[in-house]
């Protein structure tokens, strides 16, 4: 590994501020996130934590306007990030309807600053990528307000919905492939990884985000309905005839048609993490404890597929599934063949749930993990040097995780 980080030595203070900023937002993270090497670690955090201020921006409950103007001084700081005590404390002045009291919190400066602080610390190359990607994510963020801007927004039965399947793969490109992408150039700055591993992230990293996303976008359905909200496309409940939009139901074929929809950027999100050389070891654990638990929680809806998009819709994984999924990445995580293996093995109990197993699916997914891609894998592994023997993930981090979830 390259020490790329020059300068950039954080101080104790300033590790747990990004700590206990990040437990607030994402216990998950926050968790997980001392398992990838430094300087890594915080660049992403940090990321991270900028992208939770933008969501702040869309998610306030202002005027558009507003919004706009909120998103170019951000925009701005991600240029000049030693203007934020000003502009912090512009924002402190301003109403933040819809935050919470911690989303506010950061907004401003007793708990803001810091954030803005440490970004400034962070080398130029690395700063380049937090301030290129973040940007694209304000971009996109930006124009869900605007009605001729896609993501395109309709309205049905009340209920504010994505339009079309582009505008669905577009919004969750903006809100989770915009991450995949950041943290994908990162990785390859700080392994100096070869052109065919980066080629194969960079063609990979959108389906990663986008996987990611479209799982909690099912997870959430109810919940997200609830409040006024649906990110399925218009095009997709048309065929439902809304049922799914007033807690209905839908048939089988409907709901095989939106797993199937996610398991297809699964494949994708798999070939990333195979991509990872065995020893870019934190980051590719941190990538497969994302992969487990996505193909549980799908695996979750299909055994519950009857009460998919009911007032029952409830597919939230266990605490033991999820302990489950970090004893399996651990044992598996040097093991590429076995990635695979439990990939094709998760998506066909996924279509077996639902009733409706395809041979056809089963078939799709060994191909997709197998060809060219498999060879290149082969190929890159064997010019990287060995990996070095991983330590198991530790029982105390495991059972945090695990009592994070409610």
């Amino acid at each position: 590994m390259i020490d790329y980080s020059g300068s950039f030595r954080l101080t104790p203070t300033q590790k747990s501020y990004l700590g206990k900023q990040l437990d607030k937002v994402s216990r998950s993270f926050a968790i997980l996130i001392p398992y990838i090497e430094p300087p890594l670690r915080h660049y992403l955090a940090v990321a991270y934590l900028l992208c939770r201020v933008a969501d702040n921006i869309e998610d306030c409950g202002q005027p558009n306007p507003w919004k706009q103007a909120r998103f170019t001084a951000f925009v701005d700081l991600l240029q000049e990030p030693r203007r934020a005590p000003g502009q912090l404390a512009a924002w402190e002045k301003d109403a933040w309807p819809g935050l919470s009291q911690e989303e506010r919190q950061i907004m401003g400066v007793a708990h803001g600053l810091t954030l803005w602080q440490i970004y400034a610390m962070i080398p130029d190359h690395a700063q380049a990528v937090i301030r290129q990607w973040v940007g694209v994510m304000v971009a996109g963020m930006s124009k869900l307000s605007d009605p001729d801007e896609q993501p395109c927004f309709v309205q049905r039965k009340g209920i504010d919905i994505l339009e079309t399947e582009q505008d669905y793969n577009e919004y969750c490109y903006y809100v989770a492939g915009t991450v995949g992408a950041l943290a994908s150039e990162l990785v390859v700055q700080q392994y100096e990884l070869g052109v065919d591993v980066s080629a194969i992230l960079r063609l990979r990293a959108d389906s990663c985000g986008r996987s990611l996303q479209k799982t909690n976008i099912v997870k959430d359905f109810v919940e997200d309905v609830t409040r006024g909200v649906c990110y399925l496309p218009d095009v997709w409940l048309r065929i439902a005839d809304y049922a799914p939009l007033e807690l209905r139901g839908a048939t089988l074929a409907w709901k095989e048609r939106i797993i199937s929809d996610v398991l297809h950027d699964l494949r994708d999100a798999a070939d990333y993490t195979l991509a990872l050389p065995h020893h870019v070891v934190g980051y590719r654990r941190a990538s497969l404890l994302c992969l487990f638990p996505a193909y549980h929680t799908l695996l979750s809806a299909a055994q519950r597929q009857e009460t998919l998009f009911t007032p029952a819709h409830q597919i939230k994984i266990s605490r033991s599934t999820l302990a489950q999924c970090i004893s399996d990445s651990d044992k598996v995580l040097l093991d590429d063949e076995a990635i695979r293996r439990y990939c094709t093995t998760m998506e066909s109990k996924i279509y077996a749930g639902i009733g409706r197993f395809h041979q056809n699916a089963l078939t799709c997914a060994t191909v997709a993990w197998s060809g060219w891609r498999a060879s290149l894998f082969t190929t890159t592994c064997r010019r990287r040097r060995p990996a070095r023997r991983n330590p198991p993930f530790p029982l105390s981090i495991a059972s945090k995780i695990i009592a994070s979830l409610t």
